[in-house]
């Protein structure tokens, strides 16, 4: 299948700039092409000499002008002989399998850390899918059927993720029944809720936090109880996330924002002001993401404003 027999079906429900295809392609979790500008447009100027779509430059007050593509008689007939045409079997494209495969060479160590990224990774593709259901920025509902439709392609992807979630902790049980722990056993959580706004309090956990993937937990934690605000107290930190050289406290700070998470730390005053951590310190005080106090008082007055 190619690029173009997607766009002739967006274009189908909806005459589009070559931008908005392009948001339709990012946001889609199905419509797996990279969607960038010049695969796009190479594709719609091909289309456009076949006669299977047009475009209209208008004119906007106080904006640049853009060329709208709207599909043709002709492009409708392609996509209809597309659309009865046999289907092909789905093929298996996993990356993960490939390394699974000649995964002997590893420790147990090793091994384990591998299936618990994988695990991590999956989590976070699951509450993204199904925050993508809830929004359906981009599905037509022309119809009570057409709404189905979409809605069971959804239910697809998620049935999808959740397999391979089940998969991946299977595959880990069996082979390190005694090493693989629950999230919930690891970290001593609560949810917080004030005026109707919801943050999770990290107390403690079994070890302190000293990975990427710890904060990759933490966004998938959030997710799951439907909240983006997270405070964290001391303790469950590990000693090199206050060394600068180890990075770690700026790798996991940028997971948080990569996925939308505003995190407060709470951290003893003489710890921040420890060396060039007092420096770092201050600069994260200035955003919007993350930002440590000396009380849960003042961490949570930020955390829900």
């Amino acid at each position: 299948m190619s690029i173009q027999l997607a766009i002739l079906g967006i274009l189908s429900w909806k005459s589009s700039t070559g931008y908005e295809l392009k948001k339709i392609f990012e946001d889609s979790s199905f419509m797996y092409w990279s969607g960038n500008n010049n695969q796009i447009y190479k594709a719609l100027m091909s289309m456009e000499n076949e006669d299977y779509v047009t475009s209209e430059v208008v004119h906007q007050d106080n904006s640049p002008s853009k060329k709208v593509y709207a599909i043709t008689e002709e492009g409708l007939k392609e996509l209809k002989k597309w659309l009865v045409s046999s289907t092909e079997a789905p093929e298996i494209k996993k990356l993960f399998l490939v390394q699974l495969a000649w995964s002997n060479m590893l420790s147990n160590q090793e091994l384990n850390e591998l299936l618990s990224n994988y695990e991590n990774e999956i989590k976070l593709q699951l509450i993204m899918q199904n925050e993508k259901y809830k929004r359906a920025l981009h599905s037509p509902n022309r119809s009570t059927r057409e709404s189905l439709v979409w809605e069971m392609i959804s239910e697809n992807i998620i049935s999808t993720y959740n397999n391979e979630l089940n998969w991946v902790r299977e595959t880990r049980q069996k082979l390190f029944e005694n090493e693989v722990m629950e999230e919930k056993d690891k970290m001593n959580y609560q949810i917080r809720e004030l005026e109707s706004t919801k943050y999770i309090e990290l107390i403690s956990t079994t070890d302190p936090l000293s990975t990427e993937n710890d904060a990759l937990d933490l966004v998938a934690l959030c997710w799951e109880h439907e909240t983006n605000a997270l405070m964290i107290h001391y303790v469950a930190l590990s000693e090199d996330f206050f060394k600068l050289r180890t990075k770690l406290a700026g790798n996991m700070i940028q997971k948080f924002i990569n996925y939308g998470i505003k995190v407060a730390a709470i951290i003893p005053q003489e710890t921040i002001q420890k060396g060039r951590f007092k420096e770092m310190a201050m600069e994260m005080n200035k955003g919007n993401h993350f930002r440590m106090y000396e009380s849960n008082e003042e961490a949570e007055k930020w955390l829900l404003k």
